[in-house]
C-alpha cells in the first residue's frame, strides 16, 4: 500500500487565511498579529476583552506510557478537534510547540500526523513564530547578567560556586552538559562549573506556559532564584534586574499563536516545557483564551498519564483554576503488545495473548485518572497491522475497567474516522459526572507530595531519598514554598524510575536523586533516577535526512 507521508499530506493541504481562521472564532483583524498568510498571534488587548465570557469544556487528552511503536497522543488531540466540529460542536484545540532538538534527533515533530495535522507543519516543527528562540535569549540574558554582576564587583556577595542558573540552546547537544566558563584570564570574568540545558527545560519556558498575562509574567521571573551567597541566603532574578528586560524579550513570545487543522479548525500551538523535567503542557493563556472562544476545548498533556495527566491535573489546572471536564486515553493494538513483550520488528503479526498480556499499562492509567474525578475513555489509534480480535481484546480489558475503548481511524480518515469518540466525549463532558480535584491539597508537606504521587500513580511501595533531600524540602517550606506542587522528573517509558520495566509493575522504589526549586514556576522538582535537561542526538539523527528538495520544500520531517 502506497502511503503519503505527513509532510506530503500537510504540502497539500488546502489552508484558509488565517484572518478568516480567527473570524470564525470571534477575534477581529486588528487583534491578530500575522506572521505570513497561515499563523498570527492574538493580542493581549483582545484577550483581556474576554474577561467574564463563560468558560466551554475542557477535554484532556493523554497516553499509556509512550512506546518505540508510537501512539499518536498528538495525532488523536487534532483528530478530535476536528472530529467535535465535524458533528457540529465549536472545538478548539490547544497544543505544544515542537522543540528544534527532537525534530533533528530523533522523536520528530509535533503537528500530529496522516490526516489529523495541525498546518503550516514545516514552519510549526521548525522556527514557526520565534517564541523558542526568545525563550533562549531571556533566558540567556540572565545568565549573562549574573556573570557581569559577578565580574563587577560583586555587590550581592554571590557564591560563585552556587549559581544555580544554566545556559540554555534548543537543541541536543551533550557536549555542552557540563563546561567550564569564564576561561582566559581577568578580563573574561572567574571560572566556574556551569553547563547548557535544551531550552524546553528552561524555568522560563514554564513560567510562561503558567503565566497569565505579562505583569504576572514579570513577577514570575523576578522570583527566579539563580543563585545563593556564601551563607546561602537565595538570589533572585530580580536582585539581579534582569526581570523587566526578560519580560520585554518575552512581550511576543507571550501572545499565544493560532493556526489550523487540514481541515481548517482553528489551533493555538503556544509554548513547549518538557514533561519529565517540567509540567509539559501548553501555555495557560492559550487554554484560557480558547475556553472563552468555543464550546470545546481539546489539549494535551506530554508523555503518558503517569507524567503528563498527573501534571495537568496538579499543577496546570491546579494554578489556573481550570476544571477538565473528561478525559481521553490514547492506546494503540501495537503499543500492547509491545508491553505484552512482543519486539517491535514482530508487532505485524497477530498476537492476541501479547495484547492481554499487555494491557495492564492501560489499565494502570485508566484507574489512575479515574481517581482524579474526571471521567475516562480510550481511543484506539488504528493502524492497519491490526485484527479485530486484538481490537476485541483490548475493548473487553477496557469494559472490564468500568469504561469504553473506541476504535479510531482519524490518522487515514480525518475526522470522519473519529465520530464515535467525538460523541462519547460530548456524552461525558455534557454528562455532569466530572468532580475534578487535585491528588493532594496545598498544605501538605513537600516529601509528602512525592510519596503521595509515587504511591497513588507508580504504585510504589515507598520513596528513598537522602537526609540532604529531606532537609532541603524543609528548608524550602520553612521559606515559604511548602505550599507548591511537586513537579516529578522521571523516565516516561515505565511508572518506574527503569526506562525497561514496561506494564504495570508494583512493588518498586522511587529514588529521589535531588530536588529543585522552581520559585518562578511555582513548583517543586523532584529528580528520580537518571533524567537528561539536554539530550544527545542519536547515532543516526534525524537531521541526515532533512534537506531541501529541487522544488525548495523541507523533506525529512516527520
Amino acid at each position: 500500500m502506497s502511503v503519503k507521508s505527513d509532510i506530503e499530506i500537510a504540502r497539500g493541504a488546502r489552508k484558509r487565511p488565517i484572518m478568516e481562521i480567527g473570524g470564525a472564532l470571534g477575534i477581529p483583524s486588528e487583534h491578530l498579529l500575522p506572521y505570513g498568510h497561515d499563523k498570527a498571534k492574538v493580542s493581549q488587548e483582545f484577550i483581556r476583552s474576554l474577561e467574564g465570557k463563560a468558560d466551554g469544556k475542557l477535554i484532556l487528552v493523554t497516553a499509556i506510557n509512550p512506546t518505540p511503536a508510537g501512539e499518536g497522543k498528538t495525532t488523536t488531540t487534532v483528530g478530535l478537534g476536528d472530529g467535535l466540529n465535524r458533528i457540529g460542536k465549536k472545538a478548539v484545540i490547544c497544543i505544544r510547540e515542537a522543540s528544534l532538538g527532537p525534530n533533528f534527533g530523533m522523536k520528530g515533530g509535533a503537528a500530529g500526523g496522516g490526516y489529523a495535522q495541525v498546518v503550516p507543519m514545516e514552519e510549526m516543527n521548525l522556527h514557526f513564530t520565534g517564541d523558542f528562540h526568545a525563550i533562549t535569549s531571556a533566558h540567556n540574558l540572565l545568565s549573562a547578567m549574573i556573570d557581569n554582576h559577578i565580574y563587577w564587583g560583586n555587590s550581592l556577595g554571590i557564591d560563585a560556586r552556587r549559581v544555580s542558573w544554566r545556559r540554555v540552546m534548543d537543541m541536543n547537544d551533550r557536549a555542552l552538559r557540563d563546561i567550564v566558563v569564564n576561561l582566559g584570564g581577568v578580563s573574561n570574568g572567574f571560572p566556574r562549573q556551569t553547563g547548557f540545558d535544551i531550552t524546553v527545560a528552561s524555568e522560563v519556558m514554564a513560567i510562561l506556559c503558567l503565566s497569565k498575562d505579562l505583569e504576572d509574567l514579570q513577577k514570575r521571573l523576578g522570583d527566579i532564584v539563580v543563585a545563593y551567597t556564601r551563607d546561602k541566603a537565595p538570589i533572585y532574578a530580580r536582585d539581579i534586574k534582569a526581570d523587566g528586560a526578560m519580560t520585554v524579550l518575552l512581550k511576543d513570545a507571550m501572545q499565544p499563536n493560532l493556526v489550523q487543522t487540514l481541515e481548517n479548525n482553528p489551533a493555538f500551538v503556544h509554548g513547549g516545557p518538557f514533561a519529565n523535567i517540567a509540567h509539559g503542557c501548553n501555555s495557560v493563556i492559550a487554554t484560557k483564551t480558547a475556553l472563552k472562544l468555543g464550546d470545546y476545548v481539546v489539549t494535551e498533556a506530554g508523555f503518558g498519564a503517569d507524567l503528563g495527566a498527573e501534571k495537568f491535573f496538579d499543577i496546570k489546572c491546579r494554578k489556573a483554576g481550570l476544571k477538565p471536564s473528561a478525559a481521553v486515553i490514547v492506546a494503540t493494538v501495537r503499543a500492547m503488545k509491545m508491553n505484552g513483550g512482543v519486539a517491535k520488528a514482530d508487532l505485524g503479526a497477530e498476537n492476541v495473548a501479547a495484547v492481554k498480556k499487555g494491557c495492564p499499562n492501560l489499565g494502570r492509567h485508566i484507574a489512575n485518572v479515574k481517581g482524579f474525578g474526571v471521567p475516562v475513555v480510550v481511543a484506539i489509534n488504528h493502524f492497519y497491522s491490526d485484527t479485530e480480535a486484538e481490537i476485541a481484546a483490548v475493548k473487553a480489558y477496557v469494559a472490564e475497567q468500568g469504561a469504553e475503548a473506541i476504535l479510531c481511524k482519524h490518522w487515514a480518515e480525518g475526522s470522519a474516522g473519529i465520530e464515535d469518540l467525538a460523541r462519547k466525549v460530548v456524552e461525558m463532558a455534557e454528562g455532569g459526572s466530572a468532580n475534578f480535584s487535585p491528588l493532594y491539597p496545598d498544605e501538605m508537606p513537600l516529601f509528602q507530595k512525592i510519596e503521595t504521587i509515587a504511591k497513588r500513580i507508580y504504585h510504589a511501595d515507598e520513596v528513598i531519598a537522602d537526609k540532604s533531600v529531606r532537609e532541603q524540602l524543609k528548608a524550602w517550606e520553612a521559606a515559604g514554598y511548602g505550599h507548591l506542587p511537586v513537579c516529578m522528573a522521571k523516565t516516561q517509558y515505565s511508572f518506574t524510575t527503569d526506562p525497561n520495566l514496561r506494564g504495570a509493575p508494583t512493588g518498586h522504589s522511587v529514588p529521589v536523586r535531588e530536588v529543585r526549586l522552581s520559585a518562578g514556576a511555582g513548583f517543586i522538582v523532584a529528580i528520580c533516577g537518571e533524567i537528561m535537561t539536554m539530550p544527545g542526538l542519536p547515532k543516526v539523527p534525524s537531521a541526515e535526512v532533512i534537506r531541501l528538495n529541487a522544488e525548495g520544500h523541507v523533506e525529512g520531517l516527520f
